[in-house]
């Protein structure tokens, strides 16, 4: 059972490490909105991957905030985590649809300041271990 749950969060890992790469080349081509996304996406799936592990079933949601909060409740080092990424929970819905900004479009709106390189919180995020 535990090898099974080890192979399902790897999967997570390894689409994680996907994403973080196509943030890098997003952000490469300043197509910083992408890059802001697929940070987040990276996070969150780095997050379902060690709850999987960790022998969780049923993951609802798409919060990093949230997410590690329930990492939280396995390890206390996550605390100071979710400190670091709160800021990735806004660049889940606005990075991609013109409705979740008050004016233009996301491609206009998030800039080189927001993406993965530049982002501090995405780089300590993506040091999960478990």
């Amino acid at each position: 059972m535990k090898d099974n749950r080890l192979n399902e969060a790897l999967r997570w890992i390894r689409q994680a490490s996907e994403d973080i790469d196509a943030a890098k080349y997003n952000h490469k081509d300043k197509k910083f909105f992408i890059s802001c996304f697929l940070s987040h996406q990276a996070v969150e799936k780095i997050l379902k991957g060690y709850l999987i592990y960790k022998g969780f079933e049923h993951i609802w949601g798409h919060s990093v905030s949230d997410l590690s909060k329930e990492c939280e409740k396995i390890d206390k080092d996550f605390e100071s985590l979710r400190k670091e990424i709160l800021i990735l929970d806004k660049y889940y819905i606005p990075t991609r649809y013109p409705n979740g900004l008050p004016g233009g479009i996301p491609a206009e709106v998030f800039t080189e300041r927001d993406s993965f390189e530049e982002n501090k919180s995405f780089r300590k995020s993506i040091k999960i271990y478990f």
